[in-house]
Parts: C-alpha cells; structure tokens; sequence
C-alpha cells in the first residue's frame, strides 16, 4: 500500500470510530474493505453505477432525467412519460466479432477504456459482453461505428 493510501486508510479509520454508532462503523468499513477488494473492471462498473445513481455524468456535471430518491418511484405516471420519451444513457455491447480481427478489437477497446491489454482480452473474449456503459448517443456512435467497420456485431442497449 503506497503513502497516500495508508494515509487515507488511516483517515478513514479515525472517521469511522468518530461515526455515532458501531453498527454504522461496521456497515461502513465493510464497504470500504469490499470497495478495496474489487478488481479493475468491477471499479469502473461501480464507478460507473455510483455516477449515474448521483446523477453525474462523465465530467461530473448533472444528467437530465436521472431519477435520484427524492424524485418520484419508476412506477408513477411522470417518469414513465419521461423514459418512454428517450433513452439517454446508453451501453455498448459486443455480441460477437471476426476471429480474424479479434487483436484490432482489442486494441480499439484499449483506445476507449482504460483496460490493459490482458483485461481487454479477457474481455472481448467473452463475448456477449457490455464494453462500456453509461455512455450518451454522441459518445457511442464514432465507437460503434469503428468496431463495426473492425467487424464487431455491436449494439446500443
């Protein structure tokens, strides 16, 4: 564990024994050991799904139509209004891809996430998978269309 790390572990330890109850300690050191212990890919996802229960998009400025708990349940009349209207977010998927093309995929994935080179292989290769999410129309398209043109199947969902 690097300086800064044992420094912000400590940090941590000491919020978490100023915290009101031990229960809420508890609660909240188990989370931190779990966030601890997630591999890279399992960091971007929950990085991912953190952003968009926040409301946050990429840069941290707020996304238009997230529902957050102060706003109304997904079962009452204006959301679902609202989310028939437009899908906003989007993830890309890879359904399949040319075997033969299989190291350009995997280069292209490399140039759109911040995979190394072994993740990103592990990756593509086990396929059907979502390469990104949380990504808008406009983010998605120049991506979908370079591994298409690579001769990946991928889609929008």
């Amino acid at each position: 564990m690097s300086h800064s790390a044992a420094r912000c572990a400590r940090r941590f330890v000491n919020l978490t024994r100023a915290l009101s109850t031990e229960a809420r300690a508890q609660k909240v050191e188990r989370i931190a050991n779990e966030l601890l212990d997630l591999n890279r890919f399992e960091r971007h996802d929950f990085t991912v799904l953190w952003r968009l229960k926040m409301g946050l998009h990429r840069y941290g400025a707020p996304m238009a139509g997230v529902v957050t708990p102060s706003m109304p349940a997904a079962g009452s009349p204006g959301v679902e209004a609202g989310a028939a209207a437009e899908k906003t977010v989007f993830d890309l998927k890879l359904e399949k891809y040319d075997a033969a093309a299989k190291i350009k995929i995997i280069k292209e994935v490399r140039s759109f996430t911040d995979l190394g080179l072994k993740e990103a292989k592990d990756l593509v290769e086990k396929v059907p998978c979502v390469l990104k999410k949380g990504l808008t129309k406009e983010e998605a398209n120049p991506i979908l269309e370079k591994l298409k043109e690579l001769g990946a199947a991928v889609v929008l969902e």
